[in-house]
């Protein structure tokens, strides 16, 4: 792999912005934000490596380079100057950091008076929650804020509602001690995750992508599909799958992913809003595909205390029919508006793809083989990490010198990679990347390539800002509920509507999450629901990982679900259309994916859960892709031939009975199935004959 190729689709130099009302710095500016962000990746590659501070310290520390970059980066007004920083910006950024050292010089003294903060604490934790906020609304709007601020507020003056909603009313000091000075607030669970976890797996999936990964899947993607009725609509679904193996961020795979689809779907005669939905639709499934799943899998896991394993192996299958639901309604769109598959020569041999670039594929593979053998997911996406430097530090070397070179290089990393399974991989592995580090720069090109990394480490620790100050600002909503124990009173509700029909409280759970999702990310959406929602589900019967599965589902699709659809947000920047019909078209598309964790909920043995056995399980999956066929033709109004409304009522109908799950329903929706079926086939051939 030349050089050229991996640094093709990196940063320049001269910008620092993917979209929004972010700055485009230049000269001194420029050269401080990225030795900030540089510093960060390595920071978080030391503390994932050696582990050399506290738990609380690593929290605060990572919190103070979020705050540093966001003031940097987003100005306060989009009306603002954006070529370079204002002075106020400096001082924020500089404060936001130097304020997060107060846990690491005051770590013993904070021990000691754990719960009687004094006056300097309560100012430092005052300023930085503050400035959490204002982070928050520069990067992500005002909407997350506002319910965040919800929350605080509550806390502050909650004791002046009536009961059952009021509590008895907390001080000023224990409000910032929750807050901010302990691990239940801002520095709880949700950023130590991000600190963790998240990072890694972000930067990781940066440097999978400059090595050439996204250009192996659309390869293949091509390849398998291309040809196929609909082949491009199917291109963007594989391949945005692929994608989501390692990514785990619905928006950044619609960016990326999508600038090669979606005009691809356009130019063979898909409708913009069409082409723009169906990349929103197979991006955000990303986050429910394992291996790399979105950052709420991580923080479901270390809430739920299971191995990480454990929630890939309840996904799996979800995230499966999710995107065979999103290929068979991209498939009956195509029959509907008679749309044919690319030609032969435009479509690339997949087997030719992988052979010449197999060894992409290996870091994704060790780092699946480290997880379902056990290892953390920090030390497997530290080594998967690791192993991808090694590949695209000794392809630049190799290309330089010999074969030979290569095959030694290769099979060097790859034997340290399986040194790591004996845990003292790591050191080995560093060492030969210093080594080829070194090989670099007596070699042609090998300083490029150094250059390329360097700007992957700079733009990794840009990609985890929105996910590091989400996760920040929702520690107030932690805190606030963990202090007060308001999420008893809402729960309390959805058990008493659960005693009288469990699939009202579903149904209002997956609201919730709906109207949450309008408006904030999926990470404090899930946070808020799972608090409040998951525990009630859990008392009326439903198994805990799916209860969690089943909240965290809702907060995926509402990022496609009008009016503030995230994704649709994203795609409709390529495609040149309404994000609002892009949209109501990608909830279309994924109407039959709503089904799923329902299906879940009644037979958890959809996620592996509970008392399951693989008859039980081949039973419900089949179940569900017989109501996802259904529910494809009822939302598209096409099979083999257009439906009509009776028809479309009729599909409905069944696919509904399908999912309710009570006594002899199954019965009547496979039965009104192989009616529908057999009645269809019979017309289409009743019209090939005339």
């Amino acid at each position: 792999m030349s050089s050229n190729k991996i640094s093709s689709t990196t940063m320049d130099d001269e910008e620092f912005q993917e979209h929004g009302a972010q700055r485009t710095l230049s000269g001194m500016a420029l050269m401080i934000l990225m030795a900030i962000a540089l510093t960060f990746s390595i920071y978080q590659l030391v503390i994932a490596g050696f582990s050399p501070l506290s738990s609380l310290t690593m929290r605060s520390l990572h919190v103070g380079f979020l705050l540093s970059l966001t003031f940097l980066i987003f100005p306060a007004f989009k009306t603002g100057k954006l070529t370079s920083v204002v002075w106020y910006d400096w001082i924020l950024a500089a404060t936001g950091f130097v304020l997060s050292l107060y846990h690491w010089i005051f770590e013993s003294d904070l021990i000691v008076r754990a719960g009687d903060p004094n006056t300097a604490d309560l100012v430092v934790g005052t300023i930085m929650v503050v400035m959490v906020f204002e982070a928050t609304r520069r990067m992500l709007g005002w909407a997350l804020p506002i319910v965040c601020g919800s929350f605080l507020l509550y806390g502050l003056f909650g004791q002046y509602l009536p009961m059952p909603m009021g509590h008895r009313g907390y001080g000023f000091d224990q409000i910032v001690s929750q807050l901010f000075l302990g691990g239940e607030g801002v520095l709880g669970i949700p950023i130590m995750v991000s600190a963790t976890y998240i990072f890694l797996f972000i930067l990781f999936g940066s440097f999978m992508e400059r090595a050439g990964m996204i250009q192996l899947f659309n390869a293949v993607a091509l390849g398998l599909v291309g040809r196929a009725t609909g082949g491009p609509a199917k291109v963007a679904v594989i391949s945005s799958g692929f994608m989501g193996t390692i990514s785990g961020s619905g928006v950044a795979n619609v960016l990326t992913v999508g600038q090669f689809t979606i005009p691809l779907m356009k130019r063979f005669g898909y409708s913009p809003v069409f082409a723009g939905a169906v990349e929103a639709t197979s991006s955000m499934g990303g986050q429910i595909m394992p291996p790399v799943m979105g950052a709420v899998a991580f923080i479901m896991a270390e809430t739920l205390n299971v191995a990480y394993v454990e929630i890939v192996k309840a996904a799996i299958i979800p995230a499966t029919l999710y995107y065979v639901t999103a290929f068979w309604m991209v498939h009956l769109e195509a029959g509907r508006l008679g749309l044919l598959g690319l030609p032969k020569e435009e479509c690339p041999n997949p087997w030719t793809a992988l052979k010449d670039s197999w060894y992409l594929v290996l870091p994704l593979a060790g780092l699946v083989g480290m997880l379902f053998h056990g290892f953390t997911p920090m030390f497997a996406g530290l080594s998967g990490l690791a192993l991808t430097a090694i590949l695209i530090l000794g392809a630049a070397v190799a290309a330089r010198i010999s074969r030979t070179a290569f095959r030694y290089v290769f099979w060097v990393g790859v034997g340290l990679g399986a040194a790591t399974f004996l845990e003292f991989g790591i050191y080995a592995i560093l060492v030969v990347i210093a080594l080829l580090v070194m090989m670099c720069f007596q070699v042609k090109g090998g300083r490029e390539t150094l250059s390329t990394i360097r700007k992957s480490m700079i733009d990794g620790a840009k990609q985890a800002l929105p996910v590091g100050v989400a996760c920040a600002i929702v520690g107030v909503i932690i805190g606030i509920l963990t202090l007060t124990g308001a999420a008893s009173s809402f729960a309390g509700f959805i058990m008493a509507v659960g005693e009288k029909s469990l699939f009202l409280s579903l149904f209002l759970t997956m609201i919730v999450c709906l109207i949450l999702g309008m408006g904030i990310p999926t990470i404090p959406n899930y946070i808020i629901t799972s608090s409040i929602a998951a525990p009630a589900l859990l008392e009326l019967g439903v198994p805990l990982i799916v209860s969690h599965m089943f909240v965290f589902y809702f907060g995926i699709m509402a990022d496609l679900t009008p009016p503030v659809a995230l994704a649709a947000f994203a795609a409709a920047s390529i495609a040149k259309a309404s994000p609002m019909k892009i949209g109501i078209k990608a909830t279309q598309i994924a109407i039959a994916g709503f089904v799923i964790p329902y299906m879940a909920v009644y037979t958890p043995a959809l996620m592996l859960q509970g008392d399951w056995s693989v008859a039980a399980v081949f039973y419900i999956v089949a179940k569900a892709l017989l109501a996802i066929a259904l529910w494809g033709a009822t939302s598209v109004g096409y099979l083999l031939a257009p439906l009509k409304m009776p028809e479309r009522v009729f599909t409905g109908v069944a696919a509904l009975m399908l999912v309710t799950a009570l006594p002899v329903t199954d019965e009547l929706g496979i039965g009104m199935a192989v009616l529908f079926f057999a009645r269809h086939l019979w017309q289409k051939r009743q019209l090939a004959l005339a």
